[in-house]
């Protein structure tokens, strides 16, 4: 595959993501799998649903560049809907399920959709809203040709997960599904013969692409656990099912893997992690109760993965992989690209035809982004003089202890496996005016001995990246995609500090 030639013209990106599964059109697109039962469907059948929503849609009078907002639950009306969007020229804005009235409705006051797909089990304000059973009787409509244009037409809208700042709206071109072709080997080792299995729900974006979009381009079937199913029921349901590929983030491997013996999963070629960087931990977990390696992507809203390893080049120990095939990637110092083994910021050339076009009604704050022709993603690396990076976190997340710069997932991975810790966060917190020290935040069934904490630490890190002090919580503070939010933080621990210097 040329990962390197340019999107065609004319492109429609539901039209290319459904292509192939036209060729086998009895073939299994997609199963919902749960203990009890499955609910499948053919790509006969998903290709005319697409098309007959496509048409129904237009008979709304809606018209091609409208924005089209979707509330709707874990269900395949979401991937349905957001394709049939796509199909008939529209701008879908596929939201988390778990948005709230007040955030929803900011949604809506700043993109100005034309219409809302709306679940009336979701949270959703009024407005032009298109109820779920109309939805659903679209698909039995007459098909509708896909509508053909321009690749760097705006396609779809996504808002970025917050970690760094206020989320923005990524507004995407239809051409970013093109490049999505550079994970097909960079990261996933994927064919037409694979059954993939994603962990998440339909309605985040990480299901859509690695689970959804990207097996269907390739004539693949995709697998969704049906809502409510248990993270300790997946590894039975991938031997069931005959899964050949697992994707999910590192929280969903923390959670199926607790107290999981050994297991025959014959059909396993491997697993695939993205999200937040997997703790080395973890992966070796994994391989030991599954006998599989798994495969770490790096990515980010605006970009879609472009780091990876893959079964053709695993990663390095310690690394997150390579830039992937046909990606123009650099690591950027303020005096230009950063020596082997030092520093910088990742960076992505805006040549790249993955690269959002920009943020909606905030052109500044997407320019400010890029130098030169670089675009500046504000995580941090190092690169061997092989091109294998070390992820080393946000740049805002980057710790100053006595002079020297720590990365607070260094720290978080010697710690992860102190006894009797569950989670764990570092982050830099001001312990008083003009005082800044390392603080870990940790999740336990129980207070532990700070001493023992300290000398854990002692025997495994050097002295200026130990923590000084250790907080114990009931839960660490987590965007909704899963991602620490390591502001939130800081933020417990200068409340608390408030708190003791009132008393």
């Amino acid at each position: 595959m040329d990962v390197t030639r340019p999107c065609p013209e004319p492109f429609n990106l539901a039209a290319y993501v459904l292509a192939q599964g036209a060729q086998t059109p009895q073939k299994i697109a997609l199963s919902l799998v749960g203990t009890d039962e499955t609910e499948d469907w053919t790509y006969a059948a998903l290709i005319r649903a697409v098309a007959g929503t496509a048409r129904g849609f237009l008979d709304l009078g809606l018209t091609p560049g409208d924005r089209v907002l979707l509330r709707l639950d874990n269900t395949p009306d979401f991937p349905l809907a957001y394709l049939g969007a796509l199909h008939a020229g529209l701008v879908p804005i596929p939201t988390a399920a778990a948005l709230t009235l007040t955030e929803t409705q900011k949604i809506i006051e700043s993109l100005q959709p034309a219409a809302i797909l709306h679940d009336p089990d979701i949270a959703c304000p009024a407005g032009p809203v298109v109820s779920l059973s109309a939805l659903r009787a679209m698909r039995d409509l007459p098909p509708l040709a896909p509508h053909m244009g321009d690749p760097n037409r705006p396609g779809y809208i996504i808002y970025t997960s917050g970690t760094s700042g206020r989320p923005m709206a990524v507004l995407h071109a239809h051409r970013a599904i093109w490049a999505r072709r550079m994970m097909f080997d960079g990261w996933y080792g994927l064919s037409q013969a694979d059954r993939l299995l994603h962990a998440g729900a339909f309605n985040w974006t990480y299901t859509l692409g690695t689970g959804l979009m990207d097996p269907w381009t390739v004539g693949a079937t995709a697998l969704i656990p049906r809502p409510g199913t248990s993270s300790a029921a997946l590894l039975p349901l991938m031997r069931r099912e005959r899964v050949s590929i697992f994707a999910a983030a590192p929280g969903v491997y923390r959670q199926m893997l607790r107290g999981q013996d050994p297991m025959d999963l014959p059909h396993l070629r491997h697993g695939l992690s993205a999200g937040e960087k997997l703790p080395e931990s973890l992966r070796d977990r994994w391989e030991a109760v599954t006998s599989s390696p798994v495969f770490e992507a790096f990515g980010m809203s605006e970009c879609s993965t472009f780091i990876s390893s893959s079964p053709s080049h695993p990663a390095k120990t310690g690394t997150i992989g390579r830039p992937q095939p046909g990606r123009q990637i650099s690591l950027r110092t303020p005096i230009g690209a950063a020596a082997a083994n030092s520093e910088g910021v990742i960076a992505v050339h805006k040549s790249d035809p993955g690269l959002a076009l920009g943020y909606v009604d905030a052109a500044q704050a997407f320019a400010k982004r890029f130098e030169g022709p670089w675009f500046l993603t504000g995580d941090i690396g190092a690169a061997d003089p092989a091109g294998n990076i070390t992820y080393l976190g946000r740049r805002d997340d980057m710790m100053n202890a006595g002079g020297f710069r720590v990365s607070p997932l260094e720290v978080e991975e010697a710690l992860r496996q102190a006894p009797g810790i569950n989670g764990i966060g570092v982050t830099e917190v001001e312990a008083k005016p003009g005082t800044r020290i390392i603080a870990a935040f940790y999740t336990s069934e129980a207070a532990l001995d700070e001493d023992a904490l300290m000398a854990f630490a002692k025997d495994r890190l050097a002295r200026y990246k130990q923590p000084r002090c250790y907080i114990r919580l009931d839960t660490l503070p987590v965007s909704a995609n899963g991602k620490l939010q390591r502001q939130a933080l800081r933020a417990t621990f200068e409340a608390e500090n408030d708190q003791t210097h009132q008393t």
